[in-house]
């Protein structure tokens, strides 16, 4: 982590695989420079400041007040997550007779949950915004995932067998975004 006058935090990430330097935007809009593994502090900022104009024009950059306010939600949301969905997820996978062998909470942009082959259960942590039956219908939807790795009828009826507002709670979610 490298800290800057005018992008604040900015993430560095040294790779074995990398032949330069490469900017992006993380997650969390913070700056993000992956540099070859060896690569000392000194170049890592040089580079950084012979790149600054082109940073500016092609990449959007949170401010950092921003990111420090992103930081501190998801910090809240991740403690809130804890201690509500695992035990949430044990609630109703014992209800209804599911095996899993474990939760994971992330705070992917795109996702609510999903479901491995491996039957790792992921829940976003941004799921503790949103209302107790849709928190519910995304628990539920990724337990029917451990029978039915797809979204065949036969998923949707078995969605359906617990929560009976499925339809209504599908429509629902898509007006929240799971980002935090």
């Amino acid at each position: 982590m490298l800290v800057d006058k005018e992008f604040g935090e900015v993430i560095v990430r040294r790779n074995a695989w990398s032949r330069g330097v490469k900017f992006t935007v993380s997650t969390s809009g913070r700056l993000s420079m992956s540099v070859p593994k060896r690569t000392p502090d000194f170049l890592v900022k040089r580079y950084l400041n012979m790149n600054r104009e082109v940073i500016r024009k092609k990449l959007p950059i949170n401010d950092p007040t921003t990111q420090r306010t992103r930081d501190y939600q998801k910090k809240v949301l991740m403690k809130k997550a804890k201690e509500y969905l695992p035990y949430r997820l044990e609630y109703y996978a014992k209800l209804y007779g599911y095996k899993y062998e474990k939760c994971r909470l992330t705070h992917a942009n795109t996702r609510w949950g999903s479901c491995s082959s491996n039957k790792t259960i992921s829940l976003n942590i941004g799921l503790m915004k949103l209302p107790e039956p849709l928190r519910d219908y995304v628990i539920l939807h990724e337990l029917a995932h451990l029978n039915h790795m797809d979204h065949s009828p036969a998923f949707w009826e078995e969605v359906g067998s617990h929560d009976k507002n499925y339809k209504i709670h599908n429509k629902k979610i898509k007006l929240f975004s799971p980002g935090v």
